[in-house]
């Protein structure tokens, strides 16, 4: 049976190389592509990276109910438009939406069967230390993430289950074991 999963965790934690790991196993999933009004980025496809649309379009879907979840960053809306997950979901495929905290609690309100994980790293040490890796934070910004991530790390009791990425083979095989990928 095919269902959405709910994908959220802290900035660090690994999502992106997990979500990413996971779509070269199982091309049957359909990562949920989200909508934006902001510019698209040279190289960035419709309906591949985003839906482009206009304010007045994205505020039109929003009155109808057509957002599983939605928000407003620096200006410019973004969300999880609710029709080409359903339709995936009715053509038996398994929908991935990799989301933040926020987005993950409205999608609960607004699609309630959907399966949602939360991804915890080992450890806040172990957290900053990939931040840190990464090389593109200043030490404000990085301190700015690690008290995000506290407050995000004390949602996790809200969601359906909890996977600590430690080692990236396990948690694969753990999110796959979720998600009843086999």
């Amino acid at each position: 049976m095919s269902r959405l999963t709910v994908i959220t965790g802290p900035s660090g934690v690994g999502k992106g190389t997990l979500v990413a790991q996971l779509l070269a196993r199982h091309p049957e999933i359909w990562l949920s592509v989200s909508a934006t009004t902001r510019e698209p980025r040279a190289g960035e496809l419709e309906g591949q990276n985003y839906f482009f649309l206009s304010r007045e379009a994205f505020e039109q879907t929003v009155a109808a109910g057509g957002f599983l979840e939605w928000a407003e960053f620096a200006g410019n809306l973004y969300g999880t438009p609710r029709q080409p997950v359903e339709d995936c979901l009715a053509q038996g495929r398994p929908v991935l939406l990799e989301i933040e905290l926020e987005g993950a609690r409205q999608v609960r309100r607004s699609f309630p069967a959907a399966f949602q994980l939360f991804i915890r790293p080992p450890s806040l040490g172990e957290l900053e230390r990939r931040i840190r890796g990464r090389g593109t934070d200043s030490d404000a910004a990085i301190q700015r993430r690690l008290e995000r991530a506290r407050v995000e790390l004390a949602a996790a009791e809200e969601f359906d289950a909890t996977l600590v990425n430690d080692d990236l083979e396990v948690a694969l095989r753990e999110l796959e074991a979720c998600m009843d990928l086999g």
